[in-house]
């Protein structure tokens, strides 16, 4: 059946119970793994309203909220629309099917010609990779056990998933933007015109945002939501105090350099250069620089992404391969070259590991490089070292 996506939104997920085909039940109301029991905690009496109590959950973590929604939204209309059943009616064998669905969702779920946002937007950019796939399917096992644990559920299905056994480390981290690569973006900003007065609020509040990101190593929702009574000073030392993901809070060092193109970026707005203990204007102003209003970390990925499209497009003569990795980076790749050039420079990797919030430290030493950079250099020899020159 060709998708159509449903047309109108709701406040927790777009989609709405009487946009489910009722007539064959698949709202989920008489599911065949609904629990019997008189215990359920919700007052959920389908699956829309299940979801949505669940989604309710991380109301206060908006980047989580939306991460979940999409990947719920993507059941939803996978269950009732290709596999003819009520989410709340799926089987461990269905489960395996969506698995391999997100591997290769076929052409009608990829439709170029919708929009990305939106009401009637398409749901994939493109098959997911095997790492995705895995991250899609552990939130939904998440949504199934909290139904289960309400007592809306009977049981969880996934929870007869085989647990895999990692055949082999994880790769490097290779997401990141090397220095030559980042000192050519930072240089290719500071020629842009700066003739009207948009132009230059636009270059001050890009000039500003590639600093903060590469400088702190924030996520683009941890920047968005980052204001200046965030920012404390202890012993002298700047530090900047975050909320980040799975609400994990951690202190930031901000050094001087970064504080310096914070109080240019505030100077330009109208603030003062230095921060006043009640200053609670945002880390990053909204378009028209209001001191109460943040730009949305939507805002700043975007502006991210149209940073390193431009410089990818002045490099594509000269340079077509690093062309390339400008054209898929974005303000994730920022956090990975923070902490990628942290290491080149022999920060301890205990020290850079605080400073992402990792919870394991494996996590942290995948941004190792610097390494196997000597190790190639003392491995490939010169020709004219051998005598073949």
């Amino acid at each position: 059946m060709p998708f159509s996506p449903p047309p109108a939104p709701s406040p927790l997920t777009r989609l709405s119970a009487n946009e489910l085909p009722a007539a064959t039940k698949l709202d989920g109301r008489d599911g065949s793994n609904r629990s019997r029991a008189a215990t359920c905690q919700l007052t959920a009496t389908n699956d829309i309203e299940a979801v949505s109590a669940w989604l309710a959950e991380y109301a206060g973590t908006p980047h989580t909220l939306r991460s979940y929604r999409k990947e719920v939204e993507r059941l939803l209309l996978w269950a009732t629309r290709s596999c003819g059943k009520a989410l709340s009616s799926l089987s461990r064998e269905d489960l395996l099917a969506y698995e391999a669905f997100l591997g290769d969702p076929g052409e009608e779920w990829l439709n170029r010609e919708l929009p990305r946002h939106g009401n009637n937007r398409r749901l994939f950019e493109r098959a997911l990779a095997p790492s995705s796939v895995r991250h899609a399917m552990g939130i939904v096992s998440g949504l199934f056990a909290y139904l289960v644990a309400a007592g809306y559920l009977a049981g969880n299905p996934l929870a007869l998933r085989r647990r895999r056994k990692a055949d082999r480390k994880p790769a490097k981290v290779e997401r990141y933007l090397d220095h030559a690569t980042w000192q050519f973006v930072l240089d290719f900003v500071d020629h842009w015109s700066q003739e009207t007065v948009r132009d230059r609020q636009h270059f001050e509040r890009v000039r500003w945002v590639l600093r903060l990101l590469h400088g702190t190593g924030l996520r683009a929702s941890e920047a968005a939501s980052a204001r200046a009574t965030d920012l404390i000073l202890r012993r002298g030392n700047w530090w900047l105090r975050v909320l980040g993901k799975g609400d994990v809070e951690g202190d930031v060092p901000v050094g001087s350099e970064l504080m310096q193109a914070y109080a240019r970026y505030r100077v330009f707005n109208g603030l003062p250069a230095a921060i006043s203990p009640d200053d609670a204007s945002p880390l990053v102003m909204s378009i028209a620089g209001n001191h109460d209003q943040c730009l949305t970390s939507t805002a700043i990925y975007l502006i991210v992404k149209d940073i390193f499209l431009r410089a990818s497009e002045a490099l594509d003569a000269e340079d077509p391969t690093v062309a390339s990795v400008l054209r898929r980076a974005s303000t994730h790749w920022l956090r990975h070259t923070a902490a990628t050039h942290q290491a080149d420079a022999g920060t301890d990797l205990r020290f850079i590991q605080k400073n992402l919030r990792h919870a394991s430290l494996e996590t942290t030493a995948l941004y190792l490089h610097a390494e196997d950079d000597r190790r190639h250099q003392a491995t490939v020899i010169p020709s004219s070292k051998l005598g073949m020159a």
